[in-house]
């Protein structure tokens, strides 16, 4: 069985702790400011997103984004070790938030936090845990005020967002490093199927319309499919199809800081999490690589459609064989926020290599208030014109 991990970073000049610098495949000290390496080549990152910008999740199941210095594990080891011992399980120490249920590894010296999704208060010890180690991490690269900076000018951008919220979050405590965990899959599949192919055709058929006050037969164009019986296979390798293995945040918040340039992936070094939190996960192999499996299915069946052709398609059945099942477990870098603003919480989440943000929708009601007054007047001085014209 192993042991438990303990990494520590002392600075060889001074003793202080290092941590590591985003962007830079560098551990600095922050007391003598003695740099060391970690490894060579530096981090990048996709092109920041354009506003509106639609996110494109299946860029990681491109090959030519996979990074291939990573072993990728057989799937049935890893569902028959899950909570066992082996060459892959280490064994951790985390606190659970018992708000949202986010679970933060701790090292030796780590005894109480906050929650860095939720800004809960976290004193919940779950002791030592078998987990699956991590095989990859994609390392920070923006720093914190480039990721502050990102989520401003974020929330800047939202119509009827409170401005004090703004303001608030330009002041208030440092955003928090998480490495939150992930499943990637891949697969070969091969895919049988029955279906209908629809062709559009033309009729002409003749109605009655009145025209300059008489009644005429015209000849009009209508659109028919004429359906046929179609059956064929489709094959496709998926690679590296991601999963978030956390339950912490809601899936339209991570769904949303898509795509990752997995091709960044470093072979998974404790010394990128210095200074930084680690997130275990919650979702467990088995049930990560059913929502895998949903992911591809959807895939599978827009190839169907694709091989059927024609102006619609209908998929009667759909059969689906699977081989060469691996998965990796990795690391992504998240900056979150959690703030209480008026009452209420509000959380903000920007992607640690793109700095794609989102967060929850805060309104103000003043500004609402404020634009329907302003509406109202100007439909009220619309009208007064037109009536006095």
């Amino acid at each position: 069985m192993a042991g438990p991990a303990e990494h520590r970073f002392p600075c060889a000049q001074c003793g202080a702790s290092l941590r590591f610098q985003p962007g830079q495949r560098m551990l600095v000290c922050d007391y003598c400011g003695h740099r060391q390496e970690i490894g060579p080549g530096a981090a990048r990152a996709p092109g920041r997103q354009a506003d509106g910008a639609p996110a494109d999740p299946a860029l990681q199941w491109d090959a030519g984004h996979k990074a291939p210095q990573l072993v990728e594990i057989p799937l049935e080891k890893g569902l028959h070790l899950d909570a066992g011992a082996g060459d892959i399980v280490q064994e951790v120490r985390t606190l659970s938030c018992p708000n949202c249920g986010a679970r933060v590894d701790l090292d030796d010296d780590h005894h109480a936090s906050a929650c860095p999704f939720c800004a809960t208060p976290v004193v919940t010890d779950t002791g030592r845990t078998r987990r699956i180690k991590p095989q990859g991490v994609l390392p920070f690269v923006l720093t914190e005020e480039q990721a502050r900076r990102a989520m401003t000018d974020w929330l800047g951008r939202l119509w009827f967002a409170p401005s004090g919220l703004t303001a608030y979050a330009r002041k208030d405590r440092r955003l928090a490093g998480v490495y939150s965990p992930f499943w990637t899959f891949d697969a070969r599949s091969r895919s049988r199927y029955h279906g209908q192919r629809g062709d559009t055709y033309y009729e002409t058929v003749w109605v009655t319309q009145q025209v300059n006050g008489r009644s005429q037969r015209v000849a009009r164009q209508v659109p028919r499919i004429r359906w046929r019986r179609v059956s064929g296979q489709v094959a496709r390798d998926f690679n590296d199809v991601l999963v978030l293995a956390s339950t912490a945040l809601p899936p339209r918040f991570t769904d949303a800081l898509t795509p990752w340039d997995l091709s960044q992936l470093a072979t998974y070094d404790p010394a990128f999490l210095s200074g930084f939190e680690a997130e275990g996960y919650t979702v467990p192999l088995a049930d990560g690589h059913q929502a895998a499996r949903a992911q591809m299915a959807q895939v599978i069946a827009g190839d169907v459609r694709r091989d059927i052709g024609g102006d619609q398609q209908r998929i009667d059945r759909l059969d689906s064989e699977f081989s060469a099942e691996t998965f990796k477990h990795v690391l992504l870098p998240i900056w979150t926020a959690a703030y209480r603003y008026n009452g209420k919480s509000y959380r903000f989440v920007v992607n640690g290599q793109s700095g794609r943000v989102m967060g929850e929708r805060p309104w103000s009601a003043w500004k609402i208030a404020a634009a329907t007054l302003v509406a109202l007047v100007a439909l009220a001085a619309f009208l007064y014109l037109t009536q006095s014209g």
